[in-house]
């Protein structure tokens, strides 16, 4: 079953339907909104579902180096740039709408906004800290930082995704709506305690190489 994934993944169309599929979700809105099918506030509507489907691009992107390891479809790589990018390309979004349908791109309001309102706040913080990430996903940037300072930088992106969680609670919790918030954050604590795990059992296993080659020596 693995190995018909993996060819799957790897068929040229896969990328073209994942580009499709990435982009439903910002059609689907887009088109409620022409129809006037987003609710007595269609600008809150729309500012919040491009926030809800960042948060949940951002949570896919962080699962796809667990789910290639447990599920044995290692072409799941090939396809995690895409869901990085589409992570990016939603978050702007989102921001863009709230600077546009919510302050009219009035810079004065926006900044005075952003200080007044910590998850305002919050979340144009997660945002800028995803502008460096995305300016250096591609492979010439990759070449420039070198391998492990790119991995280094790109870590960030789990405190990205706990500024979006903070970001997303703020904003439920005037409704006292969190149900959802858990499931994100519980998914956020999940891939978060996997790759703690994998980072110390990496070093328990070059200790226990390092014992012995230190050992023929003497």
């Amino acid at each position: 079953m693995a190995l018909d994934a993996n060819r799957l993944l790897a068929h040229r169309a896969a990328k073209p339907v994942l580009w499709l599929a990435l982009a439903g979700p910002l059609a689907w809105l887009v088109g409620r909104a022409m129809a006037d099918a987003l609710g007595a506030n269609p600008a809150e509507a729309l500012v919040r579902g491009l926030g809800d489907w960042t948060l949940r691009l951002l949570l896919l992107t962080l699962a796809v180096t667990p789910l290639r390891q447990w599920t044995g479809w290692h072409q799941l790589l090939r396809h995690r740039r895409a869901l990085g990018v589409a992570t990016f390309a939603y978050a702007t979004l989102h921001w863009a709408a709230y600077a546009w349908l919510d302050q009219g791109w009035a810079w004065g309001a926006i900044v005075a906004d952003v200080a007044k309102r910590p998850f305002i706040l919050v979340g144009t913080l997660a945002w800028l800290l995803l502008l460096p990430l995305a300016a250096t996903s591609f492979n010439a940037a990759i070449r420039a930082l070198g391998g492990r300072r790119w991995q280094a930088l790109h870590r960030a992106v789990y405190a990205i995704g706990g500024l979006a969680i903070l970001h997303f609670f703020w904003m439920r919790s005037g409704k006292r709506l969190y149900g959802e918030v858990a499931v994100y954050a519980a998914v956020l604590a999940l891939l978060l305690g996997w790759r703690l795990w994998q980072r110390q059992r990496q070093r328990r296993q070059r200790a226990a190489v390092a014992g012995p080659a230190r050992g023929v020596g003497h």
